[in-house]
């Protein structure tokens, strides 16, 4: 089924891998033919002392002839099968990391991110020699078996049925070598795969690694993962050790005994041919370089398999986060929002003991700012995450004007829908791109207007390159205030009917949070509003506000309102206020 799916790959490829076929079939050819011209130079010039000078040359510049031709032909060959290779680990690599960006975030929760780098990266680079190193030489080698196997038929046709009782033994090995070897490649990608994880946590968490003094045990940790790749590699030796060439090499000992004596029994009733001799002994030599040469292939060949299991079963992980974009879905204009008795787990469970929401209820009304507040851990993110289609929602419903969400299209969806999270993150690239992201309707002007809204535009002129200051991976050389700030640019050029903001002014000073709060307030007119809150100061003026407790609704109402009846939230406000203890 694998090596079904692979070879799909290769059927915009098939006119040119037929060509190169084609020429390896001359090739192959040429290099089987030599043995013939040397066999006549022994039995009718060498032997019998009859030196023709033109023969001599003929035979001669012809051999001479087919090695240079056979050069010459291997090199547009190789070449060939190369490029069409990395034309196709270029469409897979594509392919899996296109899947990935449409994969629902539950899949990020439960899977590291070395793990899927390795699949993208080193588990595609592995099949990339199937197709290089396996699928050339196996076309070679079948090819030069068959030339070899006509070539030893017309010399001596019993000695050329004995070596075909010898293939089934032969097979018998590259099954064994399979059997066994596949367990061992699937342990050397796993570990491979936890290495990578391992190093990409340790590098991300650099800061806290060296703040906590946890160097040594990651060192140790690291170590151990090392230590089981090597254990797997070691193993992987031995196994090639004994099944790959020796084991090949004792069948070619025993066979070439055999022949030897077959020619020593056919000395005595009389003369036997030199030529013919030279010959069968060098097609015999050569019937056992492509076997060996194929075994050898075998090990490239188990790897490239076991990668492109992993391969695959990442590309037919179904838990997307995309619908189906179709012509007729909705589109979001006044956005209305409305839960329905929505519950959520992030496991998947139904059964009500893991879940971080339990029937929510709510409707945001056109032009409405509705505040979710609560203690961590109450469901407050995993609404905002509901609403953005983060996940699947499998209980109750979740309608946008009166349409399912389910029904929407992602780009209908996503241009609609701005969020600001409460971890801002900036792609390498300079100030305006991570503003504006690609976005054709985005020029220059509405990207320093948007700036000058949230007033991000104070400290970025101060940069040495201004909007074009560049910035590394995650805009470390800001602090996180200005990296929330350019954030929320990036969300107020999209001009969004919804606003989502999680957190968005948790990791920005007081000063900047005042300034901020003004420019929310002119934005939100006319755009519903989902503002999740800590600091309840910031969503004193919400049109509603929902006490979330262990993933319930316990109190809902304005701010004046929820302070009169002096519960949870009287009591939240109080303790941030200083007044309570």
């Amino acid at each position: 089924m694998v090596i079904l799916r692979l070879l799909n790959y290769l059927k915009p490829h098939y006119k040119a891998l037929s060509v190169a076929s084609l020429i390896l079939l001359i090739a192959t050819f040429a290099d089987v033919i030599g043995p013939i011209l040397v066999k006549i130079f022994l039995d009718r010039h060498l032997v019998p002392r009859s030196f023709d000078r033109q023969a001599l040359v003929v035979l001669g510049g012809g051999y001479l002839g087919l090695h240079i031709l056979s050069v010459g032909l291997h090199y547009y060959q190789l070449v060939s099968f190369n490029q069409t290779a990395l034309k196709v680990i270029q469409q897979l690599r594509v392919d899996v990391f296109s899947h990935v960006q449409g994969l629902g975030l539950v899949v990020f929760d439960k899977t590291s991110t070395g793990a899927l780098v390795s699949r993208i990266t080193n588990d595609t680079e592995a099949i990339k020699e199937l197709f290089v190193g396996v699928l050339a030489a196996l076309v070679q080698n079948f090819v030069f078996l068959i030339g070899i196997f006509i070539a030893m038929f017309s010399l001596d046709v019993r000695l050329a049925t004995f070596c075909l009782v010898l293939l089934p033994a032969i097979l018998c090995l590259i099954y064994g070598y399979r059997k066994i070897s596949t367990k061992v490649y699937r342990t050397m990608r796993k570990e491979l795969s936890r290495l990578n994880a391992k190093l990409n946590e340790s590098i991300q968490g650099m800061n806290i690694v060296q703040a906590m003094r946890q160097e040594e045990r990651f060192r140790e940790e690291f170590a151990t993962i090392n230590n089981a790749y090597y254990r797997a590699a070691i193993t992987n030796i031995r196994l090639e050790s004994l099944f790959v060439r020796p084991a090949v090499d004792l069948i070619y000992t025993f066979a070439l005994i055999l022949v030897l004596n077959f020619f020593g029994f056919q000395s005595l009733n009389g003369p036997i041919q030199i030529g013919v001799l030279y010959a069968f002994i060098n097609y015999l030599d050569r019937f056992f370089e492509p076997i060996n040469m194929m075994m050898q292939r075998l090990s490239q060949f188990q790897q490239s398999l076991v990668a492109a299991e992993r391969v695959f079963e990442l590309l037919d992980d179904d838990r997307l986060t995309r619908a189906v974009n179709s012509a007729g879905s909705p589109s979001i204009l006044d956005g209305q929002i409305e839960f329905k008795d929505v519950s959520f787990s992030y496991d998947g469970s139904i059964d009500g003991a893991a879940d971080v929401l339990k029937k929510i209820s709510f409707t945001a009304y056109p032009g409405q700012t509705v505040a979710l507040v609560g203690h961590t851990g109450s469901g407050k993110s995993t609404v905002a995450n509901l609403l953005m289609r983060f996940y699947p929602v499998t209980r109750g419903e979740i309608l946008i004007d009166g349409d399912a969400l389910s029904e929407f299209s992602d780009e209908e969806l996503r241009s609609k829908i701005g969020i600001v999270a409460q971890d801002p993150f900036l792609f390498v690239g300079d100030i305006a791109k991570n503003i504006a992201l690609s976005r054709a309707d985005v020029n220059e002007k509405t990207i320093r207007e948007a700036a000058e809204f949230v007033q991000a535009d104070e400290f970025i002129r101060k940069l040495p390159q201004g909007f074009q200051e560049p910035m590394g991976e995650r805009g470390a050389t800001l602090s996180s205030g200005q990296r929330q700030l350019i954030c929320f640019a990036r969300t107020m050029v999209g001009k969004p009917k919804i606003l989502v903001l999680d957190e968005a002014t948790a990791s920005v000073d007081t000063e900047t949070e005042e300034a901020i709060q003004s420019a929310l307030g002119k934005m939100r007119k006319g755009r519903t509003t989902i503002a999740i809150a800590h600091r309840l100061s910031t969503i004193q003026d919400a049109d509603l506000i929902l006490v979330l407790h262990s993933g319930r609704v316990v109190e809902r109402g304005t701010h004046t309102e929820l302070l009169v009846k002096e519960g949870l939230y009287h009591k939240m406000f109080m303790m941030q206020q200083g007044t309570m203890t």
